[in-house]
């Protein structure tokens, strides 16, 4: 080991922090469209229901890593 900074992404890397805000914007549109189509799917009653399970999962799954990624762009404040 040479060098601890090589351990550490740089805060000011904008690149990553870019392709970061770009992941996040596209898995908020992906959960968005899944909400209206989970709604769509719960009003009609001959919907699959393992089908609107599923999409309810992945939802549920997005928001997971949703969270995730919203934790590593907001710096750690230590109070």
């Amino acid at each position: 080991m040479s060098d601890i900074t090589e351990l550490y992404p740089k805060d000011n890397d904008d690149e990553a922090l870019a392709a970061l805000k770009q992941k996040l914007a596209s898995l908020h549109s992906e959960h968005r469209d899944l909400d209206q189509i989970i709604s769509r799917l719960s009003d009609d009653s001959t919907a699959d229901r393992l089908q609107l399970q599923r999409l309810k999962k992945r939802k549920l799954s997005l928001k997971d890593e949703i969270a995730r990624l919203h934790a590593q762009l907001l710096p750690d404040i230590i109070a």
